[in-house]
């Protein structure tokens, strides 16, 4: 009997979990290399232009010349660098928004609310648009921010309607009642219970965020070169998609394998918050 309790304590083992990390692990330590090695330049041209795979380019060459494996892998550490800075942003401004509506009197909780529902109905792409265009520079700190700021409304609503339902239990109730102060409660009591599920939203958010970014490159308000952003590379082998497929091919294949990770990943942690989850 207490074998069969412990393996019923186990958390269930999840091979979304799995997968999804094996795939974001790839992602990483490719962006890890390359800030010590690339096998070219990222700005050299190497070779001629548009070349095939070949022992000196094993995924060929891009319009300009350039190593198309080089840029793929700037390309990874891009991605990742934008995803993270956005979602902490996002998480730095939305939860902390979301704490202050879930504490804060009625009138000005319903005024934050609606306040998350109009910025919600807007697409996250589209504000970081508006907020690169008022900047009025396309930089890799722009899109971050840009990106962290159209998410912050997601991550500030959610953090309010979790914070809501932990502060209205009687451990919070009986710590009010001891005396414990607010930054106490906050940290003590609230964010540890709503932690895990804000978590499987970081990471959803966190493919949502790269998905932007290459939308953003794609259209030129992303990272400038020599960034190498996937989404730069599908923009400038559109013309060249019939004559030389794998400039379009590699780096859409290399989004797509990031994105579904992440997903799989934050399903992976959404089945172990919560197991009733792991059978679906």
């Amino acid at each position: 009997m207490s074998a069969l309790a412990a393996s019923a304590s186990k958390p269930p083992r999840s091979w979304t979990l799995r997968v999804g990390l094996v795939l974001v692990a790839l992602h990483l330590a490719v962006a890890l290399l390359t800030l010590v090695w690339t096998p070219y330049d990222p700005t050299e041209l190497a070779g001629r232009r548009l070349e095939g795979p070949s022992l000196l380019h094993l995924a060929g060459t891009d319009r300009l010349g350039r190593d198309l494996l080089t840029q793929m892998m700037i390309g990874s550490r891009i991605a990742l660098l934008v995803g993270t800075g956005a979602v902490a942003v996002g998480a730095l401004v939305g939860v902390t928004l979301g704490i202050l509506a879930a504490f804060a009197s009625r009138w000005l909780d319903d005024a934050l609310a609606a306040a998350l529902d109009i910025m919600i109905a807007f697409p996250t792409l589209l504000i970081a648009m508006l907020v690169v265009a008022v900047s009025e520079s396309a930089s890799l700190f722009t899109a971050v921010l840009a990106l962290g700021l159209g998410l912050s409304a997601i991550f500030a609503r959610l953090t309010r309607i979790l914070a809501k339902r932990v502060i209205v239990l009687d451990f919070v109730t009986a710590a009010c009642t001891c005396g414990t102060s607010w930054p106490g409660i906050v940290f003590g009591h609230v964010l540890p219970n709503i932690w895990p599920q804000l978590s499987v939203a970081f990471a959803l958010q966190f493919g949502l965020a790269v998905i932007a970014e290459a939308s953003l490159s794609y259209l030129g308000l992303g990272a400038p070169p020599p960034n190498a952003s996937w989404g730069r590379l599908l923009q400038e082998a559109q013309g060249t998609v019939f004559t030389a497929p794998l400039g379009a091919v590699l780096p859409g294949l290399a989004l797509v394998s990031l994105v579904i990770g992440i997903n799989l990943l934050a399903d992976g942690l959404r089945e172990r918050s919560d197991p009733r989850q792991a059978g679906r």
